[in-house]
């Protein structure tokens, strides 16, 4: 498929329905969970392994996702056991229903550290007030008297869609590899989308389980959060895509958290590192009269922003902004009111 967004092959004509698994390679089913919101689906992938299945993300923990996940265990799994449980991040729909398969099985958890900690963090944030430093934070983005009361309605949900996790876990990290059933599968981490993302590469098959890191249509958001004002994770971004590159054969089969699988991951990987480039000129541009953070979202984005997308495309704009801060690009022109009105030099 030729698009704006690069040159790929998808590997497949079909993809299951949401709620439904399929068998793309021996040992290897694409299950399709649902999401209540604008993306609709995310893809796990269930590997045959020593005495029963091992799982690759989760889905959100809701009761509907609950009920696909037991009517696969009922169907196409014929109740054979699962074996274990590996997240690829912290983010919710990867996350969500992990500590309920690990309770429900009496399984262990597999998770890169920096990712299994921050998500115990945000969990036990759940019900808690908005703290000042977020406050502050979107302050000084520019937000509105109703867009930070909307902040402040939403603080501490996270918990809300992900279960507890278990009190230990199995650490993966860069380098390390896991046997699944008969195939060794490599772990190679990326940063920028999340603190310590774990993709599981296996060379034998040829096949990438990417989470997030690479999808075949968007870009993953990139973004600074309040707990990290001054965080430059579109550095870590740029490196990992770089690196993958170096990695990666360009016919690996990629298999992402979101859309089809497909082939051609060194074009893909070069649309995703274009993409965000364009957007640091655009804000070069803008920038050369004072802008707020909030302000410069047109530079970064094609699709409206709307109050359900504010805080993600915030965090992203910061990313951005902060990049350009780091290499001496962008200064911060005045701090007005608590708000930060950024310049280009």
């Amino acid at each position: 498929m030729n698009t704006a967004d690069g040159v790929i092959k998808y590997e497949y004509d079909f993809c299951p329905e949401v709620g439904e698994a399929a068998d793309i390679l021996p040992g290897l089913k694409w299950l399709r969970l649902p999401l209540p919101f604008l993306l609709g689906h995310i893809n796990v992938w269930l590997l045959q392994d020593a005495g029963g299945w091992a799982i690759v993300d989760t889905g959100i923990f809701t009761r509907t996702t609950r009920e696909v996940w037991e009517n696969i265990f009922s169907g196409c799994l014929n109740h054979e056991p699962i074996s274990r449980v590996f997240v690829t991040h912290l983010h919710p729909d990867h996350v969500g229903c992990a500590g309920w398969l690990c309770e429900r099985f009496d399984i262990e958890l597999y998770m890169t550290r920096d990712e299994y900690l921050l998500c115990r963090i945000l969990v036990s944030d759940t019900g808690l007030p908005a703290p000042r430093e977020g406050r502050r934070f979107y302050q000084g983005a520019g937000f509105s008297e109703q867009h930070m009361f909307r902040y402040i309605e939403m603080f501490g949900s996270f918990g809300k869609v992900v279960a507890q996790l278990p009190q230990s876990y199995r650490r993966l990290h860069e380098g390390h590899t896991e046997n699944i059933g008969q195939h060794e599968w490599r772990v190679i981490t990326g940063h920028g989308h999340s603190p310590e993302h774990a993709c599981l590469y296996c060379p034998e098959l040829n096949v990438l389980i990417s989470g997030d890191q690479i999808l075949p249509t968007i870009s993953s958001n990139v973004s600074v959060f309040p707990t990290e004002p001054t965080a430059n994770p579109l550095a870590g971004w740029f490196e990992s895509l770089h690196r993958l590159k170096v990695l990666l054969p360009d016919d690996v089969l990629v298999l992402p958290a979101h859309g089809k699988p497909f082939r051609g991951v060194k074009g893909r990987l070069n649309a995703l590192i274009e993409e965000h480039e364009t957007g640091l000129e655009k804000l070069r541009v803008l920038c050369r009269e004072p802008k707020r953070a909030v302000d410069v979202f047109p530079a970064l984005f094609k699709s409206k922003i709307t109050d359900n997308s504010l805080i993600m495309a915030t965090g992203e704009a910061i990313a951005h902004l902060n990049y350009l801060l780091y290499g001496g690009e962008l200064e911060l022109a005045r701090v007005e009111n608590g708000v930060r009105w950024y310049r280009t030099r």
